[in-house]
């Protein structure tokens, strides 16, 4: 009888796998699963050791950057801001200390952008995930959250016991006390982002006056919302389903980049103690690892390092603090987690001898070659920059005029900036059409192609440029011509190319 059931996706899948499954590997295992898995409560243990030691530098370190680096101040003379790090979104200005970036100027954005890029790259190809363990900021808020939850309500064990007991007074008051820090945490993580974008001291006080721009208030609240609810609950969700660095990061790194790896071949196979010990007197092999769990508990995404390089694993390095403290206690050599490379794991499980890490390799040599050009091409850049600039916009319609007496005029919006701190003057001729006229409203001609501009300090100043010209027999429909701004005392100049366009003859 022929098959008249209803389609079915899930039944026919199976079949599907029923009729390849001659085909596949015997040692192939179909994986199935959720992409996505319901987070479950982490108790993260307290550690100490080296990497735990780092983390706090480094935390340290860049939250003391974010939340102080508004106040620091930086004096650039009169009519500009005295505030070290500030992008003025009013003037158009982005200032970090000595340099000072125009719209105009978005190369130096693109090449800081290019540059944190292979940096990323380099750190990767070196150190693995070395950046999602120290100097991410969803690692490095989380840290400062797990030590305030650790603080109000104790370490691994005492947390557990106190979520197992139900919701007592002891719990209530403790759990108060955590929210509450991490509320205040999180609403100055957005005070202090705000800070970036107005005079510091000036917007706190108006923030605490509730005189601050109602703008200011939403994105504190956006930031407060989001610190709150990424650092305090979803944690190693983010790391693991959220951000996009860890797949990427897996098709850069390669066999010589050190990560957090658990020696196999030492550590297996694993037992208690007293199993290990049997073992021994039996004389059959016995890992170094005791299956203390210890690894586990101390890993703020829950991750068994014992099971291999993982997508939820940010190479922090805590696990193997947490080992080396078991190790030293239970007289073993450290280091059955440590920094490794895949290529030593495969030579350890092949009995030939480890090689020293190749830090030094084509792959983050060119890395730093890019970087090193990179830098050198921005800095001299910035060093060679001019301090004027010029842009020509030509009126699209109409493109030119005919006047009764027969000459021909074009248009153009000039903008002339002066990047100075003083109010300066400038000549701006034309070049490349002899015989023009270049006029504009509110300037003086110096000669009929030239005009003196004034611009404020730190301005730009626009000006509506006619150009007019008495017809040449012979010259063609479009014709190259050159804005030429100069500084009065002539030492820089700025050029802005267009056309100017008369009738076919």
């Amino acid at each position: 009888m022929a098959d008249t059931a209803a389609p079915n996706p899930a039944r026919d899948a199976h079949r599907i796998d029923d009729a390849h499954a001659e085909e596949r590997h015997p040692d192939e295992t179909l994986i199935e699963g959720p992409l996505y898995a319901k987070r479950r409560q982490l108790y993260v243990q307290k550690v100490d050791g080296t990497f735990r030691r780092i983390k706090w530098a480094v935390l340290v370190l860049t939250l003391g950057v974010y939340y102080l680096l508004p106040f620091v101040r930086w004096d650039r003379g009169p009519n500009a801001p005295d505030q070290a790090v500030l992008i003025d979104f009013p003037a158009r200005r982005f200032y970090f200390f000595f340099i000072e970036i125009w719209p105009q100027e978005i190369v130096y954005l693109t090449g800081l952008l290019i540059l944190a890029s292979f940096i990323l790259f380099l750190m990767n190809a070196v150190a693995g995930r070395v950046w999602c363990g120290y100097l991410c900021p969803q690692t490095v808020w989380t840290d400062l959250f797990l030590a305030v939850e650790r603080f109000f309500e104790g370490d691994r064990r005492e947390r557990i016991k106190l979520y197992n007991g139900g919701w007592t007074g002891e719990r209530v008051a403790r759990s108060t006390g955590k929210h509450v820090t991490w509320l205040m945490i999180a609403w100055w993580t957005g005070g202090a982002w705000v800070l970036y974008f107005a005079d510091a001291p000036t917007l706190v006080w108006e923030l605490a006056t509730l005189q601050a721009p109602a703008v200011a208030y939403v994105w504190i609240g956006i930031l407060t919302f989001t610190t709150y609810t990424l650092a305090g609950f979803m944690r190693e969700q983010v790391c693991t389903y959220m951000c996009p660095w860890p797949r990427i990061q897996a098709a850069l790194t390669d066999e010589h980049a050190l990560n957090v790896t658990y020696k196999v071949d030492r550590g297996e196979p694993r037992g208690s103690m007293k199993k290990n010990k049997a073992l021994v007197e039996k004389g059959e092999k016995a890992g170094d690892c005791i299956d203390c769990n210890q690894c586990v508990a101390v890993c703020p995404t829950g991750v068994d390092i014992r099971d291999g390089l993982q997508l939820g694993c940010v190479q922090c390095g805590l696990c193997i603090d947490a080992c080396d403290n078991v190790m030293e206690k239970i007289g073993r050599p450290k280091g059955l987690i440590a920094y490794d490379s895949e290529y030593n794991l495969e030579r350890r499980e092949a009995g030939l001898p480890e090689e020293k890490p190749k830090i030094v390799r084509a792959r983050t040599i060119l890395y730093a070659v890019l970087i090193v050009g990179i830098s050198l091409f921005m800095v001299y850049h910035l060093a060679v920059r001019a301090t004027l600039g010029v842009s020509a916009l030509h009126d699209r319609n109409p493109v030119y005029v005919l006047l009764s007496d027969g000459s021909i005029r074009n248009a153009w919006t000039v903008r002339v900036a002066n990047k100075a701190l003083e109010e300066r003057t400038f000549t701006l001729s034309l070049e490349g059409l002899d015989g023009a006229l270049i006029e504009a409203i509110g300037t003086t001609n110096l000669d009929p192609d030239t005009l003196e501009v004034v611009v404020g300090p730190g301005r730009t100043r626009e000006l509506r440029v006619l150009v007019t010209q008495t017809p040449v027999p012979g010259t063609p429909e479009s014709r190259d011509v050159s804005f030429v701004l100069a500084a009065s005392d002539g030492a820089e100049t700025a050029l802005a190319r267009d056309h100017f366009i008369q009738p076919p003859r």
